[in-house]
């Protein structure tokens, strides 16, 4: 008699190496079946956006060609994931699925109906812990609450020692032939008409080889000064492993792991590693504040800001989304964004306190924008990030903090690098003049070749007006409690 497979249900981890389910099904010592469901059906579950659909299908091709160096193949199906994976048990005749969960309500939902549905054909099920370093059930207050402030979070979940080592990948995976599946291309992942993915496929590789060079790369490399110049955008100073993270080309296991190690061979590494593990941490939080809250992405955490008087400006709206501000530290954020799928986590921030305050356009707008075009747009840390940056949050800013992009820009990008590689029409302004190109004069315009409001926007807003109007906002609120 043959043996009885096992199907592994890959989901958010996107990976060979330290995957919980896929090292247990291959211990086991019969055939494997590894699958992947483009579930856009079962609810609870947030669409994804354009940009992560782009990287999804880069990742998916990279993870069948590991998977097929093992011996396997990847199944690829669509459709809801219990209908799918119970007809997928019946075809193959498995008599397990495994998978690692995933720690949101709404993914785990959608397992309890895989259960479910398997238990009515008596398929076993086995889920495994993968996405986080500290499930959010262990976080929780004497008062039963979740976690509202960063740094107290991130000391206990330190305190609670090293996570598990990460499991080594598989040497082989013994294949069930045969199984009908989809190509990647048959998903339509990808934009054609227009493909607007051109900087995207030249600025990224999808993978879990991609990802455990760019980490090797980093702690090897730029990690010693990470904490000194992480909020320039103008240096590669960051690992830019959130879209692999965000995927599960790689764990958080893994980087902590790496990490330290990298520590303890250079104790020198040691200031740029706590802080660069530090965001880590931050991801961390913000999943555990989107376990304890499903709707981050569309309710204020604190409710003293349903009453915020927000604007409806889609002209404001549309010249922050293209880059024509009249920011240029912004525009320039903006427009890394819309080519490369991502942006500097400083420039990030700023251009958020733009849209809230300066032009008091709800946060909700902007953390909608982003989900469509970062590679890196993760349930948890972009709308726990929006709410942060408008006050409305977590830990959140001060309502006060209105970041001036001016000073922000000569701060962080003093030589002007960063505006004049995405704002080629002002690279010829001085540095002093480039992040406020209208306090130039029209001698020093014209030999640049700038003509405000023609060949660059003047500000939508100027800066003081936005703060005072941003406070006057803010100031409403507690008049009104």
């Amino acid at each position: 008699m043959a043996p009885t497979p096992i199907i592994v249900w890959f989901r958010e981890s996107l990976r060979l190496s330290d995957h919980p389910a896929l090292y247990t099904a291959a211990q086991a010592g019969v055939p494997v079946v590894c699958s992947y469901i483009y579930d856009q059906e079962s609810p609870g579950l947030r669409p994804l956006g354009g940009a992560t659909r782009w990287w999804l299908a880069q990742s998916l091709r990279a993870l069948r060609i590991e998977l097929q160096s093992l011996g396997a193949d990847l199944v690829i199906r669509r459709g809801p994931a219990a209908t799918v994976l119970s007809q997928l048990a019946r075809e193959t005749k498995a008599g397990a699925v495994y998978w690692n969960d995933v720690a949101q309500r709404g993914p785990r939902a959608v397992a309890e109906r895989v259960e479910a549905a398997l238990g009515e054909i008596g398929v076993t099920s086995r889920v495994f812990a993968d996405d986080l370093l500290v499930d959010p059930a262990e976080m929780r207050g004497k008062d039963g609450r979740g976690p509202r402030v960063f740094t107290p979070f991130w000391k206990r979940v330190l305190a609670l020692g090293d996570p598990p080592k990460p499991l080594p990948m598989p040497v082989r995976l013994p294949p069930v032939p045969g199984i009908a599946s989809l190509a990647v291309d048959e998903l339509a992942l990808e934009p054609t008409r227009p493909d607007w993915a051109g900087g995207l496929r030249a600025t990224w590789q999808a993978g879990e080889r991609a990802a455990q060079q760019r980490l090797n790369d980093f702690l090897t490399s730029s990690v010693g000064t990470y904490a000194a110049d992480r909020d320039r955008p103008d240096v590669e100073a960051t690992s830019r492993l959130s879209p692999h993270l965000r995927f599960g080309e790689i764990s958080p296991r893994q980087i902590f792991h790496a990490a330290r190690f990298a520590a303890e061979e250079r104790p020198a590494l040691a200031k740029g590693i706590d802080k660069f593990l530090s965001e880590v941490g931050w991801r961390e939080f913000s999943r555990h504040l989107l376990y304890n809250n499903p709707d981050l992405a569309t309710r204020n955490l604190q409710p003293t800001f349903d009453a915020f008087p927000w604007t409806q400006d889609d002209a404001a709206l549309t010249a922050w989304q293209r880059g024509q501000t009249g920011y240029p530290i912004v525009d320039a954020g903006m427009r890394e964004l819309w080519h490369t799928g991502s942006m500097h986590n400083r420039v990030r921030m700023v251009a958020a306190s733009l849209l809230v305050k300066h032009l008091l356009i709800d946060w909700r707008q902007g953390e909608q924008w982003f989900w469509d075009t970062l590679v890196d747009a993760d349930p948890g840390s972009n709308p726990a990030s929006w709410q942060w940056v408008a006050g409305s949050g977590a830990d959140a800013a001060p309502y006060f903090r209105v970041f001036n992009p001016v000073l922000q820009g000569e701060k962080f990008d003093a030589s002007g690098s960063y505006v004049r590689r995405w704002v080629p029409e002002l690279a010829r302004l001085p540095a002093s003049l480039i992040h406020q190109p209208w306090a130039a004069k029209p001698l020093e315009l014209a030999e640049a070749g700038v003509t405000l409001g023609r060949s660059y926007p003047a500000p939508t807003i100027d800066h003081k007006r936005g703060r005072e109007r941003a406070l006057a906002a803010y100031a409403s609120l507690r008049t009104s409690d």
